[in-house]
Formats: structure tokens, C-alpha cells, sequence
């Protein structure tokens, strides 16, 4: 007997990995709070739901690309990648996935607007950047190997944590600018590592991502790279004094992350023995930037 296959409304949603979010945006509360805004929580709670919302969003329209393009029946799924398996499970039901896709990001379009009214027009650039990301990442950023390294940073890492900072604050700061930096890096290793797997099944349709263009090996020490990256943001962040000291608390998941890196590099061109560390790199994504937030929080 084989499993039932997930949900095909909330399948696509990929609801476990929406965790992420909130950890996110708390980083752009705690920047907020850190630089003397005043927390009512109407703003925060518009600001997650928004964000989850744009996480629903592009998560959504990836799951009907892949099925659209046959991608979904090319991969090998794992826990961290290829898909949640909900339309080929249900290929009647696909449509539910791209009516989702585009039901979310319309939400996400109204707390743009909610957000411009409450506190300026400045808010609008992140909003539409971030939208164009939601609409292009599967079909267009997924062929260019530098674009897509660094989109899902760049949603995660500067539009999430600086849009709710703004939204909470009405002002940019170089505070929450810095910690940012921590999310764009992770979150960017998070897809770069999880498209490991399905390198040759990517290929047959056309994308052309940084494991496709540079070869596994290299991906796997890029991925290196951009791990010590994000925590020597925090160490610059303390140094140039935009960051407490209490920030370094997201240098706890060092620990993990070390060897985690040390198994992709090790393990990058084999799967089965790669998977457990696909598992512990979703652990130091998330952990880092919500300890760095509570340090902050404190500082």
C-alpha cells in the first residue's frame, strides 16, 4: 500500500516549511524594537501574515510549474526537495495549486498597500521587488545561475527583515540592514543545497542554476562560503556597532553548521548520504536567525 498522496490545496502550501517565515521577520521586529520603535500588534501581525502569505505564494506557483513542465515526475523527491508530490498525486486538482499561488500573492499585494497608507510610499520598492520574485523565481530566475543563488536571499534576507522593520518602524535602518544579511545568506544555501538532488532532472527542462552551471563539487563549496558568510555578518555587525552584543547568540548553531558543511562538501554528489544533512542545514536555518533575534531582543 503506497502513502495517499498530500493535499492538493494544501500540499503545494508546503506548510512545514513555512517556519521559516516567522523566524524571519522576528529578526525585523527585534531590529525594530532595537532601534527605540514603539511594537503595537496590528503592524506585527499584518507583517507575518503578509509574509507567510508571499511564502504561500511563491512555494505555490512552484509546485504547478514543475508540474505543468513534468518536472515533478523527473525528480526524486526527498524530504527537502522535488516538490511535496500533491499534483501528480491529483492531477485533476493542479489548478488548486495556481489559483493559491495567485489567491496569496494578491494578499500579500493588500498588506503592500496597508503598509503604504499606515507609513509612506518608501515601503513600495521592497514591495514590488518582492513581488516580481514571487512571479518569476520557478519560470524566468531558475535559468540564470546568479539570480537564482541569490533571490531567495534576497526575499527572505533584505525585503523580509527590512519590510518589517519598516512596517513596524516607518523608517530604513543600517541595523536592520545588517541583520539581514544572516537570512540572505542562509536562505540562499537553504535552496542552493536542496537543488542538489535534482540537478539532472532541472537540466531536462531548461533551468540553469549554480549546480547545473559550475558542477555539484563547486556548488557544494559556494554553499561553504555563504554558511561563513552569514556569520561573519553578525561579527561585522557587532564590530561596525549596528548589532548588540547579545546578536552573537546566532553564533550558537556553529556547532551543527560546521559539520554540515563538511558533510556537503563531503557528501554533494551523493544523495542518500547527502539527505541527513539537507535535514540538519533546514535546523541552522531557522535557529540562526531566530537566536540572533532574541539576542537582539535583549540587547
Amino acid at each position: 500500500m503506497t502513502d495517499a498522496a498530500p493535499s492538493p490545496l494544501f500540499g503545494p502550501m508546503r506548510l512545514p516549511f513555512l517556519i521559516l517565515t516567522p523566524a524571519c521577520v522576528l529578526v525585523g521586529v527585534a531590529t525594530a524594537v532595537y532601534s527605540g520603535a514603539a511594537i503595537t500588534p496590528l503592524p506585527v501581525i499584518v507583517a507575518l501574515a503578509g509574509a507567510i502569505a508571499a511564502h504561500v505564494s511563491v512555494n505555490a506557483l512552484n509546485e504547478f510549474d514543475d508540474f505543468r513542465t513534468g518536472l515533478d515526475f523527473k525528480t526524486t523527491r526527498t524530504p527537502f526537495s522535488g516538490g511535496s508530490g500533491a499534483l501528480p498525486g491529483n492531477p485533476d486538482q493542479a489548478h488548486l495549486a495556481l489559483f493559491t499561488g495567485i489567491a496569496s500573492a494578491l494578499f500579500t499585494v493588500a498588506v503592500g498597500i496597508y503598509f503604504t497608507l499606515l507609513r509612506g510610499w518608501e515601503i513600495i520598492p521592497l514591495g514590488l521587488l518582492g513581488l516580481l520574485v514571487i512571479v518569476l523565481y520557478t519560470r524566468f530566475i531558475t535559468r540564470s545561475p546568479l539570480l537564482c543563488l541569490i533571490a531567495p536571499g534576497i526575499g527572505f534576507g533584505p525585503l523580509m527583515v527590512m519590510g518589517t522593520d519598516f512596517a513596524i518602524s516607518g523608517t530604513y535602518s543600517l541595523t536592520a540592514f545588517v541583520a539581514s544579511l544572516v537570512p540572505f545568506f542562509l536562505v540562499s544555501d537553504l535552496l542552493l543545497i536542496n537543488q542538489f538532488p535534482d540537478v539532472q532532472a532541472d537540466r531536462e527542462i531548461g533551468r540553469h542554476h549554480l549546480p547545473i552551471a559550475w558542477g555539484v563539487p563547486a556548488a557544494a563549496r559556494v554553499y561553504a562560503a555563504f554558511l561563513a558568510l552569514a556569520y561573519l555578518s553578525v561579527v561585522a555587525g557587532l564590530l561596525q556597532k549596528k548589532l548588540p552584543p547579545f546578536a552573537l547568540f546566532g553564533l550558537g548553531t556553529l556547532l551543527l553548521a560546521i559539520p554540515t558543511a563538511r558533510g556537503a562538501l563531503r557528501h554533494a554528489e551523493s544523495i542518500p548520504d547527502l539527505v541527513p544533512f539537507l535535514g540538519r542545514n533546514v535546523i541552522v536555518v531557522i535557529a540562526t536567525p531566530l537566536l540572533m533575534a532574541i539576542g537582539i531582543f535583549i540587547g
